[in-house]
């Protein structure tokens, strides 16, 4: 796939590349380079299912679109396989930062499990350090040569094994150095949040963020296990909130609902859901609405005032970026620039920094976009 993607907002010249952005749910195995993949693997002797960045890329963009979250979580073997060395996990992070500094990106989390990079001797302090060397790598260079951004760790703990505890202890070490938050990934139906209590119990005690996926392959309890055993203060995904909503009846101007107790906390709270919504049409996670970008609950749920956010997942899984999405979206629900700034300051406000630092990116937002519209005004003139 392309590195990046123009994308035009439909009706205006606006440039959504340019726009900046905040990223939250952006899984760092998920986001390599085709090319990258086929070199780091050939010194470690591994086998791959092309031998060609474009043939690579278009064989995960097949793999992953099955309609199944499990099936999805397959292609991450091929990715995962290359990121067993403190030299390939930096190559990886670096690249990533440059690609969201590419795409317009000002703020990253970028979210990955250290317990998947021990396969060749590494501890998970190491995988830990080696990653944020490419981070710091990356927002160095990418502020040398006159941009500028952020970007931070979320350390992920498998919810279906059973390090839960170590892990949110290893990100507790790592808080000074780098990580900025706590996550819980891997299957989500039959792996509660409370599987992992004790983990998500230690970090509250720390006074440490969590964010948890929940709510993309399972329903509305178990995005309420996420906020009462994992102390979520956003979900990753979180679409299935839409299922606690009971449409009553629409017309052309009005839709008329009503919540359920956990869509109403969610709403009234400002929890941020994390969609991705090329990766939920892909997983199936938005299935019961339907199978295209229309259907996707996004904006009835922005609509009604909850805290969304638009993130890419695993753009080399879905061939996309956050420019993309914000494309899809607004030609979907004809969109403009006001709605997708509106994004991106919702994003900004739960972004797992300090309240300063929060702020710093909502006065970059707003000045970005403000420097859009006088560029669009300029041109109409």
């Amino acid at each position: 796939m392309s590195a990046h993607h123009d994308v035009t907002l439909p009706g205006s010249r606006a440039d959504l590349r340019s726009l900046p952005k905040v990223s939250l749910h952006d899984h760092l195995d998920g986001g390599l380079r085709p090319q990258t993949i086929i070199e780091l693997a050939e010194p470690l002797g591994i086998e791959l299912p092309a031998t060609t960045a474009p043939e690579l890329a278009s064989w995960f963009a097949e793999k992953s679109d099955s309609g199944s979250l499990v099936e999805y979580l397959k292609t991450f073997d091929v990715t995962i396989s290359v990121m067993q060395t403190a030299e390939g996990l930096t190559r990886v992070a670096r690249e990533f930062v440059e690609d969201l500094a590419a795409d317009g990106v000002i703020y990253g989390e970028l979210r990955w499990a250290p317990e998947q990079h021990l396969q060749r001797g590494l501890s998970l302090d190491e995988t830990v350090q080696a990653v944020q060397r490419g981070i710091d790598a990356a927002v160095d260079q990418v502020r040398a040569n006159g941009g500028w951004i952020r970007a931070g760790q979320l350390v992920s703990a498998m919810r279906h094994l059973d390090r839960g505890t170590e892990i949110a202890e290893l990100a507790l070490r790592h808080r000074d150095q780098g990580v900025v938050g706590f996550d819980i990934a891997g299957p989500e139906a039959g792996f509660p949040a409370s599987r992992l209590h004790e983990a998500f119990d230690v970090l509250a005690r720390a006074c440490f963020p969590a964010t948890v996926h929940a709510g993309e392959a399972d329903g509305v309890e178990s995005i309420r296990g996420a906020l009462v055993d994992g102390h979520a203060l956003r979900l990753g995904h979180g679409v299935r909130i839409a299922q606690d909503i009971t449409i009553e009846r629409s017309d052309d101007e009005n839709t008329f609902v009503t919540l359920g107790r956990v869509a109403q906390w969610v709403k009234d709270r400002g929890i941020a859901l994390e969609t991705s919504p090329s990766s939920n049409l892909q997983t199936g996670a938005i299935a019961e609405w339907g199978s295209t970008m229309a259907d996707h609950p996004f904006d009835l749920l922005y609509q009604l005032g909850f805290r969304v956010t638009v993130n890419t997942d695993n753009r080399l899984m879905s061939a996309t970026t956050l420019t993309r999405e914000l494309g899809l979206l607004a030609e979907a629900f004809a969109y403009d620039l006001d709605d997708l700034e509106a994004f991106q300051l919702n994003a900004a406000e739960v972004a797992f920094l300090p309240l300063e630092d929060r702020e710093d990116l909502i006065e970059r937002i707003g000045a970005g976009f403000a420097d859009a519209r006088a560029g669009l005004a300029a041109g109409r003139g």
